[in-house]
């Protein structure tokens, strides 16, 4: 489990974090929606123990990660994937070598065991056959995949997506989401960002809401659409008349 314990965080004098508590449950997968700058992001930062917090603890697994030396959190991020919203990918390597990347200079395997662990991990995201292509040569769904697949490359126990289907098509979208969901089977935690509410809806165990560095609501889609709180009426006014999404 990822406990958030009352953190708060400023940038340059503006506070960003205020007093955010929440719990991420090992295997399920979480949403945090919201607007732009609303704080979203920072809380995947923070889980990565990337920003100086200026209050609150952050525990993965028990342990406070922001009172750990240097190589123990280095040991603790290597647990941890991260696809971001522009996918980072390494334009002059191949696929193969993009998922690799991390094996090749982390782990004591070898290269046929580095060939034959990518090659597997490429079937779990649909990417058979792609070893040798390089990311321009892929579409952009494809690039999203091969993000997720990079992600996986070293058995990760968490996955952060920030916002994972931004400019995708409806059928690419829909891929991506499966592909989410898919990753339950393997046993691991996501924690994705959005401000997509179709996709939180679909693909969320649960949801929390921020806005302004402030959580307004944690729950599954029921409670929050039950909410009083302006904001959150607002922020999903455009589900108010689909109340059969609401299970």
């Amino acid at each position: 489990m990822i406990q958030l314990q009352n953190i708060s965080l400023q940038f340059e004098g503006r506070p960003v974090l205020k007093e955010v508590s929440l719990n991420f449950e090992k295997g399920k997968i979480s949403v945090i929606l919201g607007p732009s700058g609303a704080g979203k992001s920072t809380i995947l930062k923070a889980i990565l123990g990337l920003v100086e917090l200026s209050a609150g603890r952050i525990l993965i697994s028990g342990q406070d990660i922001y009172a750990m030396p240097e190589n123990e959190l280095l040991k603790v991020r290597r647990k941890i994937g991260m696809v971001f919203q522009g996918n980072a990918l390494f334009d002059s390597l191949s696929v193969e070598d993009n998922v690799s990347y991390f094996l090749r200079y982390n782990t004591p395997l070898q290269e046929p065991e580095i060939a034959e662990r990518v090659k597997s991990i490429l079937s779990f995201v649909n990417l058979d056959n792609t070893q040798k292509m390089f990311p321009d040569q892929l579409s952009g769904g494809m690039k999203k995949r091969l993000a997720i697949a990079r992600a996986l490359a070293a058995g990760p126990d968490i996955i952060l997506f920030d916002e994972p289907t931004t400019g995708l098509d409806p059928i690419n979208t829909k891929a991506i989401l499966s592909l989410i969901e898919k990753l339950k089977s393997l046993g691991t935690t996501a924690i994705i960002v959005t401000h997509i509410l179709n996709d939180a809806i679909a693909i969320g165990d649960s949801l929390t809401v921020i806005n302004d560095g402030i959580i307004v609501e944690t729950g599954n889609i029921k409670k929050i659409m039950e909410s009083g709180d302006p904001f959150i009426k607002e922020f999903f006014h455009e589900l108010s008349n689909y109340k059969y999404l609401i299970k």
